[in-house]
């Protein structure tokens, strides 16, 4: 009888649970955007982004310098090497992001969005009058395609996502729905920026190989000109089907935006000095200060822009790899910390004036706390705290030197805790029990000359430790190819971060990317906790839940002395052509490098 009767309940739950969804679905309504947490900012009826001007001219052109090169022109694999401009400026996503808020969406392909509370599904409702570059109207078949392609053969980054998809279906003749099997609040907005490709340019080809046949995309740019390695220029369509959408509005004014390659960057900021490239981003305040005295910036021919900007710090510094055994242990990544001089380095290079990158998340609200952990991060850790390293949990912040080229106190510090790990000087150099020397190859770009200045100055502080590495300076298509392999000691590594982290963290940091290459996750964590705080991260129902998370992960990463972290700007230095104009409403964002071309323009 008591089994009949929990059947019977069981099956009540169940029909409960049906109506309740039922019930959800039925109230869903479709939106013109969505946003992360709460309700996007602008009204249904918003007539242009705050940050934009919808008065702007259109003409003119922007000239941006790369270091490197490019070989494939499909930026959505793992081979080849693409300009990351054609994912930007030529393919489109059904939602458009406002850089002015954390995490929200706008409609650009799709009419509507539509979603029910758990956000366990997503439907998107394709404008009528969408069409690609050649005329031919964007369909849902096309949007189906793109997403199962990225999902199933495409880069990594868009294959996490794509596994937490139950199904995709159409549901009208200008609707897809997808619906999910995990719970994970971030899912429906990643879903709306997925690139949405031309499935007959395709029909035939492997998509999983590189190719130089440009994407036929439907958004306001087109691939002009192009030879492999040296430049491409993407023109603007003028009879792009979006220009009259208030998400463009103000957008896309420039007529082309091209992107010249150069050997190293020393070579690109001569090439901007001779105005050969008419914007250039200076990462480096001492040469902000000193080297823009040449003949264009004293005609005013080109001029300076300071734009502060509210993102997280990110992550930029030298980078250990633990998939080699010398980097394992945190007593050895805590003493390799301990003996960079940063004081002295940034001193040296910058007159000691950029404030040095304290956590991942530094300069937000998400960055981490330093002192023990507190409240609802730290319930979120202790399930973990046998895997945490020291720190983590107890508090951890980065040693600070006493500013002078020896550093002897931090050396100290080094050499105790690199004897503790089982290292020991012989001779003058740092051996094993096994008399094996502590040594390790660092892999940098060649023309990154700040980076170089950087190593040279650590190198003489590692010889007080008996440690000589080897530095391999390789051009920008070796150290393409033996990052993604994961196939140096140590590098250069820098990760921006948004203020509102969600999947992509396991692109940087999740356990896949320890043996799978391609992954941004350069440093080959292994951590079941850090999946479990990005896990809590894209589940939170409410902004505080999701910045506890954030602030957990915070503390992982930084106290797990992955990385040695250097400086940072709180503003962007953008030094550029006096024609080229931007808003002067200011996104919360800023204009890094990504966002300029959109809302910049040109002024005879």
């Amino acid at each position: 009888m008591k089994g009949r009767i929990g059947i019977a309940v069981k099956r009540a739950a169940a029909t409960i649970l049906m109506v309740a969804a039922t019930a959800v679905a039925a109230h869903a309504e479709p939106k013109h955007g969505i946003a992360m947490y709460g309700e996007p900012a602008l009204p249904p009826d918003f007539v242009s982004l705050p940050y934009a001007n919808p008065d702007a001219p259109k003409g003119g052109r922007m000239v941006f310098g790369e270091a490197g090169g490019f070989d494939s022109l499909n930026p959505y694999i793992v081979k080849g090497r693409a300009p990351w401009g054609l994912g930007v400026h030529v393919v489109e996503t059904m939602m458009a992001r406002s850089i002015d808020e954390p995490f929200t969406l706008y409609g650009l392909l799709a009419e509507s969005v539509e979603t029910d509370e758990s956000r366990s599904w997503v439907e998107f409702t394709l404008r009528d009058e969408a069409r690609f570059s050649d005329g031919s109207p964007v369909t849902i078949e096309d949007v189906m395609w793109s997403y199962e392609t990225l999902g199933t053969i495409g880069h990594p980054r868009y294959q996490t996502a794509w596994g937490k998809v139950a199904k995709m279906e159409q549901t009208g003749p200008r609707s897809v729905r997808i619906t999910f099997n995990t719970e994970d609040r971030e899912l429906a907005l990643l879903m709306g920026m997925r690139p949405i490709l031309k499935k007959a340019q395709w029909e035939g080809m492997d998509f999983a190989e590189s190719t130089l046949d440009a994407p036929i995309g439907s958004g306001p740019y087109v691939v002009d000109k192009f030879e492999p390695g040296r430049f491409i220029s993407f023109r603007r369509n003028p009879d792009y089907w979006g220009k009259d959408l208030p998400v463009n509005r103000g957008t896309n004014n420039l007529d082309e935006i091209r992107y010249d390659y150069f050997g190293d960057a020393g070579v690109v900021f001569e090439a901007f000095k001779a105005g050969e490239i008419n914007i250039w981003a200076e990462t480096n305040s001492a040469k902000w200060l000193t080297q823009y005295d040449f003949p264009a910036m004293t005609s005013g021919e080109v001029v300076k822009s300071v734009i502060p900007h509210s993102r997280p710090s990110g992550i930029s510094g030298l980078v250990m790899n633990t998939r080699i055994p010398v980097f394992q242990d945190w007593r050895v990544r805590e003493a390799m910390t301990l003996v960079f001089n940063f004081e002295f380095i940034n001193q040296t290079l910058n007159g000691g004036t950029e404030p040095r990158i304290t956590s991942y998340f530094s300069n937000s609200v998400l960055g981490m706390d330093h002192g023990p952990a507190a409240g609802r991060a730290a319930e979120l850790l202790s399930p973990y705290a046998d895997e945490l390293v020291p720190g983590t949990i107890e508090g951890y912040s980065l040693p600070v030197g006493d500013g002078t080229e020896l550093n002897r106190g931090n050396t100290r510090k080094a050499i105790a805790l690199i004897e503790e790990a089982g290292w020991a000087v012989d001779n003058g150099v740092l051996k094993n029990a096994a008399g094996e020397p502590f040594t390790f190859e660092i892999v940098l770009s060649q023309g990154a000359t700040e980076t170089q200045s950087i190593v040279d100055i650590y190198i003489e502080a590692l010889k007080r430790l008996g440690i000589n590495p080897v530095v391999s300076i390789v051009d920008s298509a070796q150290y393409t190819e033996r990052t993604k392999a994961y196939d140096f000691g140590m590098a250069f590594y820098t990760r921006s971060l948004s203020l509102s982290p969600g999947n992509e963290q396991l692109l940087y940091w999740g356990r896949k990317g320890v043996t799978e290459p391609g992954s941004r996750n350069w440093m080959g964590v292994d951590s079941e906790a850090i999946e479990a705080m990005v896990a809590a991260m894209v589940g939170a129902a409410d902004q505080d839940e999701f910045i506890a998370a954030t602030k957990a992960l915070d503390r992982i990463l930084t106290a797990g002395r992955y990385v040695i972290p250097i400086w940072y700007s709180r503003e962007a230095r953008v030094a550029h052509s006096r024609h080229l104009r931007y808003p002067d409403t200011l996104p919360v964002y800023g204009y890094w490098p990504g966002f300029i071309p959109e809302v910049w323009w040109w002024e005879d």
